[in-house]
């Protein structure tokens, strides 16, 4: 039997939502053990004289404890 925690983070990125999805799971795996899974909670953009100028994700990421 296995416990999980689950934390929230957020990630942006100038390119895409994508982009900022990988940064935030490649930061989380660097700092947390036995990451299992990552939802995608909200999306936001920023944006400046009526053009995007980052992508913002808010990430629930559920890891393993040991």
């Amino acid at each position: 039997m296995s416990v999980a925690k689950i934390t929230e983070i957020s990630a942006s990125s100038k390119k895409s939502f994508d982009d900022a999805l990988k940064v935030g799971v490649k930061r989380a795996n660097k700092t947390l053990k036995n990451v299992k899974s990552v939802w995608v909670k909200d999306q936001q953009v920023d944006i400046a004289k009526g053009k995007i100028t980052e992508y913002k994700v808010l990430l629930k990421v559920t890891f393993v404890l040991e």
